[in-house]
């Protein structure tokens, strides 16, 4: 059996391992998702745990952490972590100061499971494998999936040695077996009893239930097949759900399938049921168990837990050969080749039930706690021990608990053992009577019932008597007493004497079909016996028709209505005898009461085969022309005592032929012959033609294949009028066939159609029926269509019906059109179109198009028809717009609106305006001739009529849709106040520099137009100076340069007859300010200077901001800032150098800037040293000038393709000499190629991507008033087209870079 795989689908790349730590410490749980910023979920007892000061819960991207902090009892449980689907579990055991765990185990028997057991034990074989002798086990990668660690407790005693003396391999952790694995029948737990300690609860979680049927438990024994069925309803389900089988806590049963396991599904697709079965096959002891089925479906999940119960079967064996024992399991098998030790320990176990009465009874418990380990092997051969390994566990416990206890004065003894049906006591005495005293069995409260004398609880003084009266196998058990917080714990053995058999089995001898019963008597009431036949047991099934009764010691194997294969050797065994008897069954003679006789029926009249034979019962099989006949609904077979019959409901031409029957059991048969005859008949319902009439389409082929009866096969004649149609025609035939008669016609055409007859004859009758065919064909194209009216982008279109309909009635019609210009027709309508009416739409206006109409009937499509005259889609344009009042007089109102939003290919020839006297319904044009603008004064109005306005547009479709103005105008002049609305950033200064533009517009209101003037100064404005443009709703001040004298208020007067209003604007324009009147130095001390100005005379129509005063040195005049915006008008310079004589400017500053001038001062300041004047000495003025010197001169320079090049040179001249650049004696001016730099007398000349022409002579000339001078300089492009010659040769690039290195290298030297 392969090692089970790891599940691929866990969220978990690094999963939590259980602890042990101390009372009061902490602890921490990490796990690892292989994706980050999973949620993920922690739990304790199935309980959900939220973040407090007790549990921490970190996250750090895939990084999950729970901290337990102040570690106590309660916290001794299991823990959880859920990541979607995902789930693993893990323990916290806590320890005390001794290092031992304060709270027990949930699992007795977790702190043994690193014993080992020596090499050669008859244990079990190890866990991991499915083999003959291995339960269902879990290997490694599975356990990687739920991790629990145990750490077993440090050796205490030299017993501790037991099973770690020997260099065996360690098996696995009792976590991880099922207690079906542990070899105590005890371990196995039923639905009936409470379940064991270690065995986990299932979590109280909200599932979602999806098995409709769970697996129940069940018993099989050791050999027998057993089956679990589960069943999941899909009707809400999208794909099949995903179901595992468990054993166990986590043992995947999917990688265990083989000899022994069987795992199928099915699916009913009528009542969409999945249906899931596991099948063990050849059950052995080790199979019992829990099993498990988990079924998932997305987030749903539903599971179910069973047992499985494995009872032995006892074997007696007088002798035993142990060579035997180690016989190969097989030939040619899968588990050839393993040893059966186990068989031979089990022989042992029954030889030594035989010896009982001579050997005297020894304790192995005290046999194996006096030998040493290496001694246990031969003990367990010696003694017919088959668990060793849970014997050794046990022995270690009951070594444990000899500690000394406070609670028992005296304890229970390490182990009890009884006969079967006998009685014993457990005594134990404590040393305070009045603690309160539970029993355990397996872990169940043991608690005393009325009217039950079965335990029986007794006190006398301080001990406590628990009495089992009648014991049977079910007390064979593990037993515990709990006196306060501190238990003891015993094992009871209940042994079992074997049944013996007192009154042997008697040999039989009958006939067939009676009732044959093998007697024998026991000695013991209620013993298992098994029955036998040919060494191969009987099953015990409900349906059988072997029965077994039992009457106290009395047991019988009932055989109804024996057969002749009942012949056999029976035999009934127990597990202290066994008794054989033979069995004989013979037939019966035969005699036939009624032979077969041979029958003619006519066709369809029901046939009866009968036949009587004696002895009654005995079944028999009919044949016909020796082919076994078969039950069904037509035919019915049935035997009632003496008679046989073979009916048939309705009798076909099949059913002719030599019928059989047999005796079942006797080579005796009887035999008779069938005749069926039947007059001709047509069958033409088949063909399923409402009243007979085929229809064909012009053009097609027709093939009619008419179903005919008869017996003998009549004669078939088809015929069209009074015209015999042969057989051997070319377009038109026909042809007979014994069970049919085929009519065809190659090519259809409109003669065709019409009556055809077919007339059947033979011996027993004639028959004859008609036929009508109908050719059909596809109709004529429709006339032209005739275009009724035409819109923008639609019209409308009607036709007539075609003059032929094809013989089919017209379904409807397709429509198409195209562009005149155009040769591509386009479908209009994909739904056939039942009325004679259509229009089209979403056409283009303006464009010219044609239409045509196809005729539709069931066979198909007609041609086109004609196509109807050219037509243009035109539309008349959307109505005006906006339409409002302008202006109105005594006599006219001018209206105004926009142009309409849509304007359609016809385009907009003008407008037409209309108005209506209030109580009127006639509307009067007021232009005879369209007008393209959109403003329309209406002349001659009667002054103080009321009139209704509206305006269309016209183009070549039409006029549009009248814009009407919603209310009456009255026709009458309104004064309206005049009214001048200042810009809001008028209302304070208005400033403008010298010579810009000064453009102001104020908007004013007022009716009629209002009488506009303009002051300044409180003088009319002067038009020279500045433009005054008037309109009717606002007045535009224009200067087109400003000047520091259009400086002012300037005044704004709109007057209506005796109403006006008035505004005034306040212009401001500004220059710089002039210098400063006079700059004097106050006083000088030390490196100060103390400087005074008075403001200058022209501020430049605006307030000074400040002030800029610079200094510069007697000797090179250059000024330097030293302070900027400075509002006082004196100051004091500090941090002067001694010895220099310095002079001071002061500019002014304003809005608009500095002063275009500063003002000097006259004298300078001399900075001189404190107490010592200083004279300086006249020196003659050194001259700096020369002609210009290359300090440095170019360098022949070679350069590569395609990267920037520099040429760099020095020069020195005073004054600065102008440098010109030149190649090959050309100078160099405006190439965007180069670019020419000087900076401090170095010249630099870039070349930017040279290329081979850009090689040649280099020159620089430096030129100033005092002469000239040159240098020369070549330079070399390298690459280029010798570049790509190299590449295109296959030279490698380092090479060519090598070259290029070498050749500049190379120039130096030449120099």
């Amino acid at each position: 059996m392969p090692e089970p795989t790891k599940k691929s689908g866990s969220a978990f790349t690094k999963k939590p391992k259980s602890l042990h730590v101390c009372a009061g410490s902490t602890a921490e749980f990490t796990a690892e998702t292989a994706k980050p910023e999973v949620k993920v979920k922690w739990q304790k007892d199935g309980k959900d745990i939220q973040a407090s000061n007790k549990y921490i819960i970190k996250q750090d991207q895939t990084l999950h952490t729970l901290i337990i902090n102040d570690a106590s009892k309660e916290d001794d449980v299991v823990y959880s972590v859920i990541s979607g689907t995902s789930k693993v579990k893990f323990e916290m055991k806590i320890k005390g100061q001794d290092g031992k765990d304060e709270k027990p185990s949930s699992k007795p028997e977790a702190a043994e499971n690193n014993e080992s057991v020596p090499v050669s034990s008859p244990s079990p074989e190890p866990v991991g494998e499915l083999k003959d002798e291995a339960p269902f086990s879990t290997s490694e990668k599975e356990e990687d999936e739920i991790v629990t660690v145990i750490t077993p407790p440090p050796a205490e005693d030299k017993e501790d040695d037991l099973a770690t003396s020997t260099p065996s391999p360690q098996p696995p952790s009792d976590d991880s077996l099922p207690e079906s694995a542990k070899g105590r029948k005890d371990s196995v737990w039923s639905l009936g009893e409470a379940p064991p300690d270690d065995i986990d609860k299932p979590e109280d979680t909200p599932r979602s239930t999806l098995l409709i049927e769970k697996p129940q438990s069940g018993s099989v024994t050791v050999g027998g097949d057993i089956t679990f069925i589960a069943k999941v309803e899909a009707k809400d389900l999208l794909r099949k759900p995903t179901i595992k089988w468990f054993k166990g806590k986590w043992m995947d049963l999917a990688s265990k399938t083989g000899k022994h396991l069987q795992l199928k599904e099915t699916f009913d697709r009528l009542t969409k049921v999945h249906t899931f079965v596991m099948s063990i096959i050849k059950a052995k002891d080790n199979y019992a168990g829990n099993y498990r089925c988990e079924v998932n479906y997305k987030d749903k999940f539903d599971s179910c837990s069973f047992d499985l119960e494995v009872k032995e079967v006892p074997e007696v064996s007088p002798s035993i050969d142990i060579r035997s024992a180690f016989k190969r399991s097989g030939e040619g098998q899968e588990d050839a080749g393993e040893l059966d030790f186990s068989g031979l320990l089990k022989h042992r176990a029954n030889r030594e039930v035989k010896q009982e009465e001579t050997v005297p009874e020894e304790d192995v418990w005290e046999i194996l706690k006096n030998a040493p380990p290496q001694e246990f092997e031969r003990i367990a051969f010696e003694y017919g021990i088959t668990d060793l390994r849970g014997m050794l566990k046990r022995l270690k416990r009951m070594k444990r608990e000899e500690k000394k206890s406070e609670a028992f004065a005296k304890k229970l003894e390490s182990a009890y053992q009884t006969d079967k049906g006998g009685k014993i006591k457990f005594v134990v005495e404590l040393a305070d009577p009045t603690v309160e005293l539970k029993w355990y069995k397996n872990g169940q409260e043991i608690r005393p019932t009325p009217n039950q004398k079965k335990y029986v609880f007794e006190h006398k003084g301080n001990q406590r008597i628990l009495v089992i009266n009648n014991c049977t196998m079910a007390d064979d058990a593990a037993y515990q007493v709990m006196a306060g917080d501190e238990k003891c714990s015993t094992e009871l053995f209940v042994k079992e004497l074997p049944v013996t058999i007192t009154k042997e089995l008697e040999a039989v001898k009958t006939t067939v079909n009676e009732r044959i019963e093998l007697d024998c008597e026991v000695s013991e009431e209620g013993a298992n016996v098994k029955w036998f036949k040919n060494g191969v047991e009987i099953p015990r099934e409900i349906r059988s028709r072997f029965r077994f009764k039992s009457d106290g010691m009395k047991h019988t194997l009932v055989i109804e209505d024996a057969k002749k294969e009942d012949t056999a050797v029976y035999s009934a065994m127990t597990t202290g005898g066994k008794s054989e008897a033979h069995v004989q069954v013979d037939l019966k003679p035969l005699k036939v009461l009624q032979d077969l006789t041979d029958q003619t029926v006519r066709l369809g009249k029901p046939l009866v085969l009968h036949c009587e034979i004696n002895p009654a019962n005995i079944p028999g099989r009919w044949y016909k022309n020796a082919q076994l006949i078969q039950g069904t609904d037509r035919v019915k077979i049935t035997h009632k005592g003496r008679s046989h019959k073979l009916e048939i409901e309705n009798a076909v031409v099949d059913d002719m032929g030599d019928y059989t029957f047999v005796p079942e059991g006797y080579s005796m048969s009887l035999n008779g012959k069938v005749h069926v005859i039947d007059p001709p008949k047509i069958h033409l319902d088949s063909l399923n033609y409402p009243e007979n009439t085929v229809t064909v389409t012009a053009g097609n082929k027709l093939r009619l294949e008419i179903p005919v009866t008869g017996q003998p096969a009549p004669k078939v004649v088809w015929m069209k009028g009074e015209r015999v149609i042969l057989d051997t025609g070319s377009r038109v035939r026909a042809e007979s066939f014994p069970d049919h008669s085929t009519f065809t016609i190659d090519v259809a055409e409109r003669e065709d159609t019409g009556m055809y007859k077919i007339v059947l004859q033979n011996e027993a009758g004639e028959d004859s029926a008609q036929i009508k065919i109908k050719v059909v064909d596809i109709p004529d194209p429709p006339q032209a269509p005739i275009v009724t009216e035409v819109g923008g982008d639609w019209c409308s279109m009607i036709w007539e019906t075609p003059l032929y309909d094809g013989g089919s009635p017209i379904l409807g019609y397709f429509i198409e059109r195209k562009k005149k210009q155009s040769s591509r027709w386009m479908r209009l309508n994909f739904d056939v179109c039942k009325e004679k009416a259509f229009e089209p739409k979403k056409m283009i206006e303006g464009v010219p198009y044609e239409v045509r109409v196809f005729a539709v009937n069931a066979i198909g499509i007609s041609k086109p028809s004609e196509p109807s005259k050219a037509f243009v889609p035109l539309a008349v344009t959307s109505e005006p717009s906006m339409l409002v009042v302008d202006e109105v007089t005594d006599s006219t109102v001018t209206m105004k609106w926009r142009p309409p939003e849509h304007i359609g290919a016809a385009g907009l020839d003008g407008y037409v305006i209309e108005y209506c006297f209030e109580g009127k319904d006639e509307w009067i044009v007021s232009n005879q001739e369209l007008i393209e603008k959109t403003k329309y004064t209406i002349p001659g109005l009667p002054s103080g009529e009321k009139i209704f306005v509206r305006v269309k547009a016209i183009n070549a479709a039409g006029a549009s849709a009248p814009r009407m103005h919603p209310h009456p105008i009255l026709v009458k002049e309104v004064i309206e106040r005049p009214k001048i609305r200042i810009p809001r950033h008028l209302h304070q200064t208005y400033i403008r520099r010298v010579g810009e533009v000064v453009n102001l517009l104020i908007p004013f209101q007022g009716k009629p137009r209002p009488k506009v003037s303009w002051m300044t100064n409180g003088q009319p404005v002067d038009p020279t100076q500045v433009n005054i443009r008037n309109s009717e709703t606002d007045s535009i001040l224009f200067i087109r340069k400003a000047d520091r004298k259009h400086s002012g208020k300037y005044e704004l007067t709109v007057k209506v007859e005796n109403h006006e209003d008035k505004a005034t604007i306040d212009i401001q324009v500004v220059d710089r300010p002039g210098p400063p009147e006079v700059v004097k130095i106050k006083d000088i001390w030390g490196e100060n200077v103390a400087l005074e100005w008075t403001p200058p005379k022209d501020n430049g129509n605006a307030e000074i901001t400040g002030y800029t005063i610079q200094k510069a040195d007697k000797k090179t005049m250059e000024w330097f800032t030293i302070i900027e915006h400075y509002h006082r008008k004196s100051t004091t310079v500090s941090e002067l150098v001694i010895g220099n004589e310095y002079f001071f400017r002061v500019f002014s500053e304003n809005m608009c800037g500095l002063s275009e001038e500063a003002r000097v001062t006259k004298d300078s300041a001399m900075i001189v040293k404190e107490g010592s004047n200083y004279k300086n000495p006249d020196y003659q003025e050194y001259d700096f000038t020369e002609p210009p010197k290359f300090t440095h001169p170019l360098v022949t320079t070679i350069a590569v393709s395609g990267y920037n090049a520099t040429l760099n040179c020095s020069v020195r001249a005073n004054p600065r000499p102008k440098v010109i650049w030149m190649k090959n004696k050309i100078v160099i001016d405006n190439d965007p190629r180069y670019r020419m730099f000087s900076n401090q007398g170095v010249c630099t000349l870039e070349i930017r991507k040279p290329c081979p022409f850009d090689g040649g002579t280099y020159s620089c000339k430096a030129i100033n008033d005092l002469g000239e001078a040159q240098v020369d300089c070549k330079l070399e492009v390298k690459g280029g087209v010798t570049f790509y010659e190299l590449l295109q040769k296959g030279v490698p690039l380092n090479l060519i870079n090598n070259f290029l290195n070498e050749n500049k290298g190379c120039e130096p030297q030449k120099e």
